[in-house]
């Protein structure tokens, strides 16, 4: 069951900076993935980010498989900023099993993160991640671009996801 989220609590002041990220954002075109242990994959996706007045902004993303339509990838957490300063947190829970804090910093309408820990089942399939990079940027056009770098045990950091939204609310 979700839990109920009021929308006409005002925003916490320390969250104002981020505010270009609240609402729901969905993909125009599909997404790209690739890694050299994969076949490249197209997708889509749709983000939600909201606040209940807390210090802290709720988070879910949800892909899909372009063709088939089919979930695939699934992450929810939260999000932080350290008071006073431009340092930005994200905790992240996915469903293949792996937890990670992501932590880097916001620069206008931009957000770059690296992952500070990584977690996983002990039954986690391998390779296992080992550092993860992420880019969020609000474009001149008004979409949100996201770029995720990922590497594994046996592959160094490289892109592994490119995809646009634009805002559906």
């Amino acid at each position: 069951m979700a839990c109920p989220v009021n929308h006409t609590v005002e925003l916490n002041p320390a969250l104002l900076p981020l505010d270009w990220l609240l609402g729901t954002w969905e993909s125009d075109e599909p997404g790209e993935g690739c890694f050299p242990t994969i076949k490249p994959f197209r997708y889509t996706e749709k983000l939600n980010f909201s606040h209940v007045g807390q210090p802290v902004i709720n988070f879910t993303f949800n892909a899909f498989h372009a063709e088939s339509k089919k979930p695939l990838h699934r992450e929810c957490g939260f999000i932080r900023m350290q008071p006073g300063s431009n340092r930005v947190a994200f905790i992240i829970a996915q469903n293949s099993g792996l937890v990670e804090i992501e932590e880097g910093e916001l620069t206008a309408q931009q957000l770059n993160l690296q992952s500070q820990a990584l977690a996983r089942t002990s039954f986690a399939r391998e390779p296992h991640v080992q550092k993860i990079s992420r880019v969020f940027q609000l474009r001149p056009d008004g979409r949100l671009e996201q770029t995720v770098s990922m590497a594994t045990d046996n592959q160094a950091l490289m892109q592994h996801l490119h995809i646009i939204y634009s805002r559906s609310s």
